[in-house]
């Protein structure tokens, strides 16, 4: 079912009114702040990251309902601050989105998504208390990965990035190279800095070939769940305690579980 404009805004002013009476009648709802719904705020997120990595449209719109609920509820905060209110961000956003496409809303050309991302960093910078310099968008809190790539994806923008795609395991291989010799000399401080070198060229390198680093992880992740959920599940079959089988019958069925796949 395909919802009107008019539904829309119908359905949002209800969200709104839901929300103005349970800051005043719950008391839980009533003694949040800003402070008090940061971590949720993330949590829900994260969720919502969970379910379009699951590609479950139910949890998505469930998810983002959750999400919603908390734009919702820092606007009434600001307003109850006399700061800003939901409109205040709205409009923001619509003068910002304005902003950022003139070649939408002004006289502009982009016909292609890579002249419009040529564009992007170079028009925020322009923008009125927008970022100072190229970098400063970034998140300081952003997970390292993700902020590895947004750090990547940015200074591309500005034209700092390899002619060649190839070129880049070239980088990757001395960093693993230079990650090998502090191993040797077991050198923990300079250890660290090569792994960090050697993960920021290796999501260098998944940038370059269009594969989100963080989506590979988590691919990787819910494989080794998924492997190792077997592996414990045949162990109870047998009457076994994982801890009490050996190497070679946990890898034998390790492969059992990877050829079912």
């Amino acid at each position: 079912m395909k919802n009107t404009k008019q539904q829309k805004l119908e359905a949002f002013g209800r969200l709104l009114d839901v929300m103005d009476e349970l800051r005043v009648k719950c008391p839980w709802d009533a003694e949040q702040t800003n402070e008090s719904l940061r971590t949720n705020t993330i949590e829900e997120t994260y969720e919502l990251c969970e379910a379009i990595i699951k590609n479950d449209n139910n949890e998505i719109k469930k998810e983002l309902g959750d999400v919603l609920l908390h734009i919702v509820f820092y606007s009434k905060i600001g307003e109850e601050k006399q700061a800003f209110d939901i409109a205040d961000v709205c409009n923001a956003l619509c003068d910002k989105l304005i902003f950022r496409h003139p070649h939408v809303f002004g006289d502009d050309a982009a016909k292609t998504a890579g002249e419009v991302e040529q564009n992007w960093e170079q028009i925020k910078l322009k923008e009125k208390g927008g970022n100072k310099t190229i970098l400063g968008g970034v998140p300081a809190s952003l997970a390292s990965i993700a902020k590895a790539h947004r750090i990547q994806d940015k200074a591309r923008h500005a034209g700092f990035d390899w002619k060649q795609k190839e070129d880049v395991w070239e980088k990757v291989t001395e960093e693993f190279t230079e990650l090998k010799s502090e191993i040797a000399d077991m050198n923990a401080d300079k250890m660290e800095a090569e792994f960090g070198d050697l993960f920021f060229s290796l999501i260098n390198a998944a940038r370059l070939y269009d594969v989100n680093p963080d989506n590979a992880l988590e691919r990787t992740n819910q494989k080794f769940i998924r492997r190792f959920n077997y592996i414990e599940q045949k162990a109870r079959e047998a009457g076994k305690n994982v801890k009490d089988m050996t190497l070679a019958e946990m890898d034998a069925l390790w492969e059992e579980a990877k050829r079912g796949e």
